[in-house]
């Protein structure tokens, strides 16, 4: 599938910190990306970076196959963004607002009530943007971001400061976005809930390094070591899956089989689902239990920071140089 953002070992350093270490990602073209990380992880500055509002020290980007750094005028045409930091002025209507953008980037009257539709805002078109709510003010710089329409959408933390029910309705919007626009949108978030239901892949970022990317269902199936069995005979099931060395647990009518770390689940639960047959076991289902993003986000961390060596903690003599 063709790449609608590519990274190859981005890196930003401010003085003595990285901020941005060696990042090499893809977003697939037409996909919701969850850019995901804790405060302060370097998802903003990936994002800077991507616009071409910072020079990064160090690897390459390719937005929508264009490589910014032979053609940046070309490139961020490619794309919209919504930042923090919305720079409207408030005396003036959402549609006043998005008629002095559209202005700027030489386009049509007929864009403002397509992003307006797209948006879900054209009902509010004419009101004062001082009288909007932080919800409707985000929604307007989704719908300045979608002018011209872009292939490529980068929105950073849209939610923020938005309340439950401003969190659904810009999460169902973004699950829709790709199907009614046929953009790619990347969406950085530090709350991964917000994500759960919306995003197709993610990508997570842990102290400016990318630990884990791909499509969500393949890396929940890949990740996960527990296997729910329902059955009538779960005494007898209990049994065969010991002799298969896998302990089961229960949690009300469902066992739960738990494999070791390391373990491919997928051929273990394949094999006790065979020894369950073997046994004339009756299984009525047999699936592995899904991980929310959540668990997706703390395995990535812990399995990233188990691979880093504390400097503290290496031999001098096995560091020095022959």
């Amino acid at each position: 599938m063709h790449a609608a953002i590519r990274t190859l070992g981005l890196t930003r350093r401010f003085g003595d910190r990285v901020a941005v270490d060696s990042v090499s990602l893809t977003v697939p073209a037409r996909s919701v990306y969850g850019f995901l990380g804790r405060n302060g992880a370097g998802k903003t500055t990936t994002i800077k970076l991507l616009l071409g509002l910072l020079r990064a020290d160090a690897g390459q980007v390719w937005i929508d196959g264009i490589d910014i750094a032979r053609d940046r005028i070309a490139a961020a045409r490619r794309i919209g963004a919504l930042l923090e930091a919305h720079g409207f002025y408030g005396h003036l209507s959402g549609q006043a607002n998005l008629d002095l953008a559209r202005r700027l980037l030489g386009l049509p009257a007929s864009e403002i009530g397509r992003v307006l539709e797209l948006a879900g805002l054209a009902a509010q078109a004419r009101r004062r943007v001082a009288d909007y709510s932080l919800g409707m003010r985000q929604r307007l710089g989704l719908a300045r971001a979608m002018l011209g329409a872009p292939p490529v959408l980068l929105l950073d933390e849209p939610t923020n400061g938005l309340d439950p029910e401003g969190i659904a309705e810009m999460r169902e919007l973004l699950r829709e976005l790709p199907e009614r626009t046929g953009a790619t949108v990347l969406v950085s978030s530090h709350l991964l809930g917000e994500l759960e239901h919306s995003a197709s892949h993610i990508g997570i970022l842990s102290e400016g390094r990318l630990v884990l990317e791909g499509a969500l269902p393949e890396l929940r199936s890949s990740l996960a070591t527990e296997l729910c069995i329902e059955t009538d005979e779960p005494g007898r099931a209990a049994d065969v899956a010991r002799a298969k060395g896998v302990e089961l647990t229960r949690e009300g009518d469902v066992l739960i089989a738990r494999f070791a770390a390391g373990t491919d689940s997928r051929r273990a639960s394949a094999a006790l689902n065979h020894a369950l047959c073997i046994a004339d076991v009756p299984v009525h289902r047999l699936a592995p239990r899904q991980l929310s993003l959540e668990a997706l986000y703390h395995r990535a961390a812990q399995s990233a920071a188990a691979r880093r060596v504390d400097p503290a903690e290496v031999d001098p003599a096995e560091s020095s140089s022959p």
